[in-house]
């Protein structure tokens, strides 16, 4: 394998990882491609290796769950902007409170997948009332776990390609 010096490593890999990502989302696995890029942003902007993973998707997770509660009680009142914007104002409270967890700390991931919801709901037209595998907030979940899958595989191979052949990695 070719060493890179690690910029040129990571770009690569995302280049690669980032068209795959895209077909894949676009051909076998339809959820939303956008979803995936938050999350796999996600998975770096909380240090990356194997605690960035857990505690990105844990964080994603938070926030689509809160996103869910703020939706349902939205629906109670249909086209109620004071409804929303209370729901919204206490979920807010609530993401901010969450990210005090010692595990998650990373507010910016619970917003993450707070907005990834919000914005399944709006770009699948499936609301948080509706059954089945379609349900936004499995729909969100799903997504936010597969980009940040797609992030430390690419921090995998950007690690591999920048190991001269026969190195020994340094433990993490």
């Amino acid at each position: 394998m070719i060493m890179m010096p690690p910029t040129l490593a990571l770009a690569t890999s995302i280049a690669i990882l980032g068209g795959l990502d895209t077909y894949i989302t676009a051909t076998v696995l339809p959820i939303p491609v956008w979803v995936t890029f938050i999350a796999w942003a996600s998975f770096f902007a909380c240090g990356g290796g194997v605690l960035g993973f857990v505690k990105s998707v844990a964080s994603n997770w938070i926030g689509v769950a809160i996103a869910s509660l703020c939706l349902l009680a939205i629906t109670t009142a249909p086209g109620s902007p004071t409804l929303a914007a209370i729901s919204v104002g206490l979920g807010s409270g609530i993401m901010i409170l969450a990210a005090s967890a010692g595990f998650l700390g990373y507010p910016p991931a619970i917003v993450f997948g707070f907005a990834s919801l919000v914005g399944t709901t709006q770009a699948t037209g499936h609301g948080v009332l509706d059954a089945g595998l379609t349900h936004p907030t499995l729909v969100a979940g799903f997504s936010m776990l597969i980009g940040a899958l797609f992030g430390i595989v690419s921090e995998i191979l950007a690690k591999a390609l920048t190991e001269r052949p026969g190195a020994a990695a340094p433990a993490r």
